[in-house]
């Protein structure tokens, strides 16, 4: 026992003489959206609490999200390249048309569960590093995840089949084409109009996180909740190339080592969130929220998930098209091998 105690006291003893080491080092962050639980519960904590307390307060860090620095998101690589924004959280969709490499690891169908989608994410981030690197001055630092987007419906939708000509709120290119290729047309409109479109019949359905649509009250104006991830909504973390070659290499390690465990967070709180939005429009014991909506669960059928490898290979080669050839072939290269699909130019 004596000598556990020791071997841990010269741990601790390591940590903070390590800690020690540091020079003092002052960190500007944007986060994510600061109303989304990724900020709220992860990134803010871990800049403002978890790095001060680890480095010995040697180094410390203010955030805000990027919607109240009066951004609106798009334009977070652009500023992270110039260094106006140092270190950074820029989800991957908002630059879609930018570059459709940024579409690579989120297609609509690519990955119908929350560790395919970790998987496709680390097959594919070493081509996001070089790209960034090359294209805008930016080093990546890690990629997280929102919880699922899956489809909130107000009228019955007990199968991918039934969305055969359903009108259907998308929040992207690769959601839109999705729905058009199982048969449903989809609209375009901001999240904020999505309740009264829903309540006043202007959609049958539409996507987003289960639990964003449980914190929005969508169970209010729905009736069916379609578990099956259509995709995930990822997200970077980056830091302008200058801003990180000035750091400390010892803070640089620090960094890397801890925002890889904040992502590996991030990751496994999607799944449980993604559970809880599940079991929170529906009424499920296991929320843990006083209200409750009273939608029905629909689960995928085996018909189902015949259905979603038609409509995948459909999706990745319609972004194939817009994609240039050496992302095409970084793809096949990476997430093709590992689900076994081909994106056909």
């Amino acid at each position: 026992m004596k000598k556990i105690a020791v071997t841990l006291f010269g741990t601790l003893l390591a940590a903070t003489t390590h800690a020690q080491e540091l020079p003092k080092t002052q960190l500007q962050i944007v986060g994510g959206l600061s109303n989304l639980t990724a900020f709220t519960d992860y990134e803010k904590p871990f800049w403002t609490e978890t790095i001060p307390e680890r480095s010995n307060n040697q180094i410390t860090a203010q955030i805000k999200g990027f919607n109240e620095m009066g951004l609106k998101g798009p334009e977070l690589l652009r500023l992270m390249s110039q260094g106006v924004v140092p270190f950074g959280t820029a989800t991957l969709s908002y630059f879609a048309s930018d570059n459709p490499i940024n579409e690579a690891i989120d297609l609509a169908g690519l990955a119908p569960d929350r560790d395919t989608a970790r998987n496709v994410t680390k097959a594919f981030e070493p081509v996001y590093a070089k790209h960034y690197a090359a294209t805008g001055n930016i080093k990546l630092l890690g990629i997280s995840t929102y919880p699922a987007q899956v489809l909130f419906c107000n009228a019955p939708v007990d199968s991918l089949a039934d969305l055969k000509g359903k009108k259907v709120r998308t929040s992207s290119r690769t959601q839109a084409e999705f729905i058009e290729a199982v048969g449903g047309s989809s609209v375009t409109m901001a999240f904020g109009e999505v309740v009264p479109a829903l309540q006043n019949k202007v959609v049958d359905c539409a996507i987003t996180g289960s639990l964003s649509g449980y914190s929005a009250k969508w169970y209010e104006v729905s009736t069916h909740l379609f578990a099956l991830p259509i995709n995930w909504n990822e997200q970077i973390h980056a830091v302008n190339q200058k801003t990180w070659d000035a750091l400390d290499p010892k803070v640089q390690t620090f960094l890397q080592d801890n925002i890889a465990e904040m992502v590996d967070q991030i990751w496994d709180a999607a799944a449980e969130q993604t559970q809880q939005g599940y079991d929170c429009n529906t009424g499920a014991e296991a929320c843990p929220n006083p209200v409750k909506g009273k939608m029905k669960l629909v689960q995928p059928s085996e018909a189902d998930m015949k259905q979603l490898t038609d409509i995948r290979q459909s999706v990745i080669d319609k972004w194939a098209a817009r994609c240039s050839a050496q992302c095409v072939s970084d793809f096949n290269d990476t997430v093709g091998k590992l689900l076994n699909v081909t994106a056909n130019k």
